[in-house]
């Protein structure tokens, strides 16, 4: 639900959404989230976890913002 408005999601996007739900208000490596998400080890030079997370925050269009970057880490659901 993106501001009164339902969405689809693919399995990356509910995936990483969930996690970030899960863990509200603490930033989140993207390492954690390749492990997690994906169900594999982090290669260091995917931009793969930016990519989902910019498609995921289309979707959401109003609540997008609520996705925050935190430079250097990962990400923060507020």
């Amino acid at each position: 639900d993106a501001g009164g408005t339902r969405v689809q999601l693919s399995p990356l996007e509910f995936g990483v959404l969930e996690t970030l739900l899960s863990l509200r208000g603490k930033p989140v490596a993207r390492v954690h989230l390749i492990e997690r998400v994906w169900g594999t080890s982090y290669d260091g030079g995917s931009n793969t976890v930016d990519v989902v997370v910019r498609n995921l925050r289309k979707k959401l269009g109003p609540v997008a913002d609520r996705v925050e970057t935190v430079r250097g880490v990962g990400y923060r659901l507020r």
